[in-house]
């Protein structure tokens, strides 16, 4: 004996025409508005010469590393590398996605990770949401994405930051929770208001929890690049998916190791931003 089928799919295609009726108005604004930032951010990042974009880029690295002139001149040498492959577009291309979908992600993830830590209540809400992003495919991201956004890089931005939010909340709700007790009380005893306590004693020691949370978010974004290229996304990845589907090993590599210069870049920068904590202080 056979159950009768239980109409999920019905279901799921009634909501999705319910939410276009009703909102689709706010999906073409949002829309809008991102192909804007990464179309802006994209042509800053061409109107700046490479040359000059490397020596800044360079010159960021060795600053935020603390004067590590090894690392300094490992990044010139693979930014240059990229421009000789003649990658140069598309990983400016590339950059502008992570970016954007990273700065969309964290304007998102923190203020619920600071609301989350708290809330008992709302962690506890999250909590089973958060498993569920984490556990799903990351294929499955990009059928929402291409339903209410169709085809390009809007949708491959808006399936990238659905990815890459979870460690950026859980690791700012860790961050906080973990704040000594100690400091809240000399907090409290000195009068300080909520916002006081948030912004001078939480958020100051959570930073390089939050840091980690930021650096986790980045390489997500980035390791999303190619998978979101199958919904019309841009840049390396689709350079990759192209070379996937010609069977051009040659193609696929320059752009993945194009891919994984960036990644290292940015990695060395969002762990040097803030200076570890001495735990035996």
């Amino acid at each position: 004996m056979q159950l009768p089928k239980l109409p999920v799919g019905d279901a799921v295609e009634a909501l999705v025409d319910w939410i276009e009726q009703y909102f689709g108005w706010l999906l073409d604004g949002i829309s809008e508005g991102l192909g804007f930032l990464i179309g802006g951010l994209q042509d800053l990042l061409l109107a700046i010469p490479a040359p000059v974009l490397i020596i800044l880029a360079t010159v960021l690295v060795w600053f935020v590393t603390r004067r590590d002139i090894k690392l300094a001149g490992l990044t010139v040498l693979g930014l240059l590398l990229v421009w000789d492959l003649q990658l140069w577009n598309l990983a400016m291309l590339t950059l502008a996605l992570v970016l954007v979908s990273t700065i969309v992600a964290l304007a998102i993830s923190i203020p619920l990770g600071i609301a989350a830590a708290g809330n008992d209540a709302l962690n506890a809400a999250l909590r089973p949401a958060l498993d569920f992003m984490q556990t799903m495919p990351s294929f499955v991201y990009l059928i929402p994405a291409v339903i209410f956004f169709g085809l390009g890089n809007v949708p491959g931005t808006i399936a990238t930051v659905v990815f890459a939010m979870p460690p950026a909340l859980r690791l700012t709700n860790l961050g906080i929770r973990q704040v000594p007790t100690e400091l809240i009380e000399v907090a409290d005893a000195f009068g300080s208001t909520p916002q006081q306590k948030l912004f001078k004693v939480q958020l100051p020691v959570a930073l390089p929890t939050i840091m980690a949370g930021v650096n986790q978010c980045i390489m997500l974004a980035l390791s999303m690049t190619v998978i979101a290229s199958m919904i019309g996304a841009g840049g390396l990845g689709y350079q990759v998916l192209v070379g996937i589907q010609r069977v051009d090993i040659g193609m696929g590599f320059e752009a993945g190791l194009a891919i994984v210069i960036i990644a290292i870049i940015l990695d060395r920068i969002t762990q040097n931003l803030v200076p570890q904590r001495d735990e035996s202080r």
